[in-house]
């Protein structure tokens, strides 16, 4: 290519994306610019990203799909932190020349969040924090893990990390996905249930599965009314594998004690968003991966893709192979 090659890092909100990895190492082959704002509607992501030859996409942030694909002529490689980016149309990439490769990451930052939600709902620390702040002292009583159950919705990587944990609080362990095997749970410390059954017994219900058309809705209407009015539901995996409006109608009739959620149907969540004024809730924003270390991590190896894809090689390839 004629001149450097025009890079474009999205969705750059705490304006670190430039200091976590080590792009020098691109020299002059490259200029890197970041965008730290959100940017939704298509035709201003087409016109900030005109003549980007290589865009970097945070997650599933922002979405492309075929229309935005197709306006973008000059990309030929989009690189996502992850391994797996439901936002982006892979088939259409691979259609129309534009490589997709993605990033390793740490696990574990997950898991930690999770268990501060966890911690946080059952012993009701943001309004208590809140009306120390205020003057205040003692208002709820919080609920202990020792003795609970829970219920992982999926028993994968997180999920499976989040039992040693949920053992040292003194819980007993529950898992379902649609192919778990029991051996298979029971080489992760938990015992396999059916979903009903699940989410009928557990205290927590935590949310660990992996998002795809056919898992969208997979904590439904039916599910959220299984639950009892003592339990909590924990979603830190991705929005709408849980029944937003189903979850509300929980909330607002005290059918459930309480969810906390890192994740949501659209991110960022709208200002007027009926979650900002649910009751019962610890609400953060998809902070499950936004750590330092991982970032490290994120941005070390999208270096290396754009280095690999300068030299005519591919690293981390997600795009099918034609």
């Amino acid at each position: 290519m004629a001149g450097p090659v025009r890079v474009v890092v999205l969705d750059d909100y705490q304006q670190v994306a430039l200091a976590a990895g080590p792009w020098d190492r691109l020299g002059d082959r490259c200029t890197v610019e970041t965008l730290t704002e959100h940017i939704a509607d298509t035709d201003a992501l087409v016109a900030a990203l005109a003549g980007a030859q290589v865009v970097v996409a945070m997650r599933e942030r922002t979405a492309f799909d075929a229309e935005r694909l197709g306006r973008l002529p000059d990309l030929r490689l989009l690189v996502t932190t992850g391994m797996g980016n439901a936002a982006i149309d892979m088939q259409t990439a691979a259609a129309r020349g534009v490589v997709v490769c993605g990033t390793g990451g740490r696990p574990r930052h997950t898991v930690e969040l999770t268990w501060a939600l966890i911690l946080a709902l059952l012993r009701s620390v943001p309004a208590e924090d809140a009306r120390m702040r205020a003057g205040g002292w003692q208002h709820t009583v919080g609920t202990e893990l020792d003795g609970k159950t829970l219920g992982l919705v999926g028993l994968g990587r997180i999920g499976s990390a989040m039992v040693p944990v949920a053992r040292a609080f003194g819980m007993d362990v529950i898992a379902w996905s649609t192919n778990l095997e029991p051996a298979r749970a029971a080489e992760a410390g938990a015992t396999a249930v059916a979903k009903r059954e699940l989410f009928e017994r557990a205290d927590v219900v935590s949310v660990h599965y992996k998002f795809s058309e056919r898992s969208a809705g997979i904590v439904g209407a039916g599910e959220i009314a299984a639950m009892r009015p003592t339990a909590y539901l924990v979603n830190t995996s991705r929005g709408p594998l849980v029944d937003t409006d189903a979850l509300l109608r929980a909330l607002h009739d005290g059918a459930i004690a309480g969810a906390a959620l890192d994740v949501y149907d659209r991110e960022p969540l709208p200002p007027d968003d009926p979650l900002r004024r649910a009751p019962r809730t610890v609400l953060t924003p998809h902070l499950g991966y936004v750590t330092r270390e991982n970032y490290a991590v994120f941005f070390g190896d999208v270096v290396q893709d754009i280095e690999a894809w300068l030299d005519g090689r591919l690293e981390r390839l997600l795009t099918p192979k034609g």
